[in-house]
């Protein structure tokens, strides 16, 4: 009978994690979780998995990537789904398993650290901001400090910028707040103006009601009070509409959220913002209906102020500002979007796949690249120790010729393999690549044109360079590509040459249209070198767009919430047109009569809508502008602000105008003149 092979998630952590976290423990204790050296903390779910439970978990051996043998000493709780650490086990941390992790200037892993309930975060930041001084010397151009960061900050607040927090998801969070306000806001004006344009039916209601002795607060009691009552349906209907729509929306933004309706919190938050929506959207509507006279009311004179009329006008503008508004930022959205997903990132990602180094594979490289090049479908295989993916610029000691003292400048780096350049498709602009005619080359390193510009190097070829100890010369220059996210600029990198590294991924690239038969043999060879491991790959273009998830959930929610906004305003114009045919009516009559035609009367009533939207599109404008131009400044390669997109966005916000009011101003233009002038 075959073994079964699972994959799983893990990471390492300290003897103090279960100490200092709240993942609660089934099996084991705090103190002894992650004591020892070769221990393994698992989840309920891998301890039924492999020990069908977990009080028989504990003191088992896991063996991890066929390689390591490891003791189980604790078996805790499931994650939640909602948590932002998801794993199912925790090997105890060491640093022997990971060397780099010995230097003071490696930054790759995060350092929790649990104060006193009596101290004060401000002054301990304050005693271990220079600490790193004795282990780094400062220099001119470059400091390393320690900070704090509150636990709970950390997954909003992930953005930093010379040390301090500038941003991360918590942008993504106000971004979505004030689209939320904006909607809400829209919905509010559009309340007013429809309840205004009820206001004729209902004055004589409140002519009679005033004639009989009822008081002005009393009316506007009554209208705030009507109002609160629709905004309360209307909350306890978003609520249903929000419990059977949030699996979809976390289906879509590969979230957990939950409804937290029995949090008094929420429940607070919930019920004072119905109390506020109905306070906004009732007040105009109340103040201006108890004010009516019921002497004129009664006469059927009902007039309106030019001060009413112009305020009505006033809310459809904003409205449409804010509707101007989230079309710009929904089309900008996009088109940044779309540009990091399709910009040219200096080498070819296509075709391009990497596996892990595990198990067997680092010991027996050679075997499996001499193997897998041979393979149908297969152009090219290398190595690197760094995914480019992730590389980052880090304090690394990096020393070269004319470097200036106490000079300091971060600097990314990589191991490859002889044939890295071809797989990756770079680009040698200057000098050459490694190659096994040069028995020397594994103590030279290729550079990027932005380490040139920061070493300043007019002829770099040559010239000695010192990597962490390793010093050699400088024999290439690559053309500079991204080896990140866009979102930073390219960053200085220097490649050295090493095959035998215990660690980093194979990369394939496999000839076009033949990726599915390439991967089919690959497995096979694979499967001789590591048996008991599954075969798993990772394709880098995926993996690149994984960078920009949360832009492309941006995106779709942009969308979804522009059309709604619009929608809504919709609404808001049809309310406006409504009130204008009952004020014009006769006046549209006597046109009639007097031979005034269809077309005519459209384009009477249109004018002025399509006034309101254009004043509306030149106050948006450079608010737009402005915000989207603050928003773009977050990625070091962006897209320009063209003058199409507000152009664009005017269009559309006067289609959906002409759209809206063509309904209602064909209707009064049609009306037979005899039943507006018969009381004449």
């Amino acid at each position: 009978m075959g073994e079964e092979i699972f994959e799983m998630k893990g990471g390492s952590a300290g003897a103090d994690f279960f100490k200092m976290f709240s993942y609660p423990l089934v099996q084991g204790t705090p103190e002894t979780a992650l004591a020892a050296p070769a221990s393994v903390a698992i989840s309920r779910d891998m301890a039924i998995t492999f020990f069908d439970s977990p009080e028989s978990a504990l003191g088992k051996t896991l063996t991890v990537d066929d390689t390591q043998d490891l003791t189980v000493t604790a078996v805790f709780e499931n994650p939640p789904a909602n948590s932002s650490a998801q794993f199912d086990c925790l090997i105890s941390f060491s640093v022997e398993r990971a060397p780099a992790l010995k230097r003071w200037n490696i930054n790759v892993t995060p350092t929790y650290i649990q104060l006193l309930p009596q101290a004060d975060p401000v002054i301990v930041e304050a005693k271990i901001k220079n600490f790193l001084d004795a282990y780094l010397e400062p220099s001119s151009n470059y400091r390393a400090e320690l900070g704090l960061q509150r636990f709970s900050d950390v997954y909003l607040h992930s953005g930093f910028e010379n040390g301090e927090p500038s941003g991360g998801r918590i942008e993504y969070v106000r971004i979505f707040s004030g689209i939320a306000v904006f909607i809400l806001l829209i919905a509010c004006i559009n309340f007013m103006n429809l309840a205004t344009a009820r206001s004729v039916k209902r004055s004589k209601e409140i002519g009679i009601r005033k004639v009989i002795g009822a008081a002005r607060h009393t009316l506007t009691s009554q209208f705030i009070g009507e109002t609160i009552l629709f905004a309360i349906i209307a909350t306890v209907a978003s609520i249903v509409l929000v419990t059977l729509l949030l699996p979809y929306f976390n289906d879509l933004t590969g979230k957990q959220l939950a409804l937290p309706v029995t949090q008094p919190s929420f429940l607070l938050i919930l019920i004072s913002l119905t109390l506020i929506t109905g306070l906004i959207a009732g007040s105009y509507p109340a103040f201006f209906l108890s004010s009516l006279q019921p002497t004129r009311v009664l006469k059927g004179t009902l007039k309106f102020s030019s001060r009413a009329v112009w305020f009505r006008k006033g809310l459809v503008v904003f409205q449409f500002v804010l509707s101007i508004l989230l079309i710009v930022v929904t089309l900008v959205i996009s088109q940044q979007t779309t540009y990091i997903q399709n910009k040219h990132l200096g080498y070819e990602r296509e075709n391009l796949l990497y596996i892990l180094m595990r198990g067997n594979l680092p010991s027996k490289y050679q075997v499996f690249k001499q193997a897998a090049s041979s393979l149908p479908g297969i152009q090219q295989v290398d190595r690197t120790g760094n995914l480019f993916l992730r590389m980052r610029a880090t304090n690394l000691q990096v020393d070269w010729e004319g470097k200036a003292p106490n000079t300091i400048i971060p600097f990314a780096n990589s191991r490859v393999g002889y044939d890295y350049v071809k797989t990756m498709g770079l680009e040698v602009i200057e000098g050459r690549d490694f190659s096994r005619e040069f028995s020397t080359d594994t103590a030279s390193f290729l550079v990027n044109e932005e380490a040139v510009k920061r070493m300043g190097f007019n002829e770099p070829i040559g010239k000695s360079v010192t990597l962490n100890g390793i010093k050699g010369p400088i024999i290439g220059v690559l053309k500079d590509f991204h080896f990140y996210s866009l979102h930073e600029p390219i960053q200085p990198l220097v490649v050295g040459l090493n095959e035998n590294l215990p660690f980093g991924v194979a990369l394939v690239r496999t000839k076009p249209g033949k990726t599915q038969e390439a991967l089919a043999s690959l497995e096979q060879t694979y499967k001789e070198i590591n048996p008991n491991l599954p075969f798993t790959f990772y394709f880098v273009d995926e993996e690149y767009q994984k960078l920009y998830r949360s832009e492309k959930i941006i995106t779709r929610l942009s969308n979804v919430f522009g059309g709604l906004a619009i929608f809504i305003s919709c609404l808001g114009l049809l309310g406006l047109a409504m009130f204008s045919a009952e004020q014009r009516v006769k006046e549209i009559g006597i046109r009639k009569v007097l031979g005034a035609s269809v077309n005519s009367i459209v384009t009477l009533f249109s004018k002025d809508f399509l006034k309101l939207v254009g004043m509306a599109f030149i106050i948006a404008t450079p608010i737009a502008w402005f915000f989207m131009s603050d928003w773009l400044q977050g990625y070091a390669y962006r897209i320009e602000l063209s003058w199409w997109v507000f152009a664009l966005a005017g269009v559309l916000a006067f289609l959906v105008t002409l759209l809206t009011i063509s309904f209602q101003s064909i209707r009064a233009a049609l009306a037979n003149p005899v039943d507006s002038l018969r009381n004449e």
